[in-house]
């Protein structure tokens, strides 16, 4: 029987990779692919998402859904680690899509549609799986599972000193699906999923251009490698999205450890922070499964074999 997944994205490379790993796994369903503005704006967002899926070609094609700004807006980032376009200026060209649906609106009826079944793989700002869980309250009870790439375990963040990107762009929807009814949600905090890195020789390993994915691949990478070297000076990358969605496949691969998390939505200098009740005595409710370790060699291990399959499938 095959896991039923709906990838909430705001590509982003690494959005990029996990969707290759995904859409052409034959052990998934991807039942929708919503956009949400993160690391480029909605309105670009949307289009990368469809510019993504038109370049892979899967055999079966998710739903699409649309980005909208957030209720607070966007902040600035001042680096664009992915480029002005979010896909390393690849420039892709897309299709006219017709009947667009907001992506709240899509992940609203693919759960209702499908009770209990449905993962959510949260890669983005939080803001479309919040309108979706506002939209009805007993939603969450009907999602399978939620995994959020987002917020830190040590309190370090990459975007401010105390906040991760995906939590910082909207704390406000974060907080609420923090404190939603959603039965189980797991989070893959940066710090964690950071230690999955890849040298300059993940390149070399790239299926061949004659394969879609390899492709692809190989047409957008490259740009996250010199963004990482030029803007943050390392010469390897992380892929945190692709290592988020092994945590709703490989959950093996993971230590996960039950905590009462919340995020800071006022503070000058901790506005998007994660924060964690570490008491002796918590006094919040548990509300989270916080991925705490994690293998290593076999996270980058079943990255590389995912890519592998995903060319040999699409040809």
């Amino acid at each position: 029987m095959t896991k039923k997944l709906l990838l909430d994205v705001d590509p982003g490379i690494d959005d990029a990779v996990a969707l290759c790993l995904a859409l052409f796994d034959p052990q998934i369903e991807v039942v929708a692919v919503t956009a949400v503005g993160g690391n480029v704006p909605p309105e670009q967002a949307t289009r990368n998402v469809q510019a993504v899926v038109e370049q892979l070609d899967p055999p079966r094609r998710p739903r699409i859904g649309e980005a909208s700004e957030p209720d607070m807006g966007l902040p600035r980032r001042n680096v664009q680690l992915h480029g002005p376009d979010g896909l390393g200026n690849s420039n892709f060209e897309v299709s006219q899509l017709q009947h667009r649906h907001p992506s709240d609106k899509v992940i609203y009826e693919e759960v209702r549609a499908a009770p209990g079944e449905v993962t959510i793989v949260a890669l983005g700002p939080l803001t479309n799986v919040a309108r979706a869980l506002a939209r009805d309250p007993a939603l969450g009870e009907m999602v399978s599972q939620i995994v959020i790439m987002g917020g830190t375990l040590a309190g370090v963040g990459n975007v401010t000193p105390a906040a991760d990107f995906n939590i910082y762009c909207d704390p406000e929807s974060a907080r609420a699906v923090f404190r939603s009814s959603a039965a189980t949600k797991t989070l893959v905090p940066i710090d964690v999923s950071c230690q999955v890195t890849f040298g300059y020789d993940l390149l070399e390993k790239l299926p061949r251009e004659h394969h879609r994915v390899g492709r692809f691949l190989r047409g957008i990478l490259p740009y996250l490698f010199r963004s990482y070297r030029q803007e943050l000076g390392y010469e390897s990358i992380c892929l945190n999205d692709a290592v988020a969605l092994l945590a709703a496949l490989h959950p093996e691969l993971f230590e996960v450890d039950l905590a009462a998390v919340d995020v800071e939505l006022s503070g000058e200098l901790t506005r998007g922070a994660t924060v964690f009740d570490r008491r002796r005595v918590r006094e919040w409710r548990t509300n989270v499964a916080v991925a705490t370790k994690l293998d290593v060699a076999a996270a980058r291990d079943c990255i590389l074999r995912g890519i592998s399959a995903a060319a040999a499938a699409s040809g």
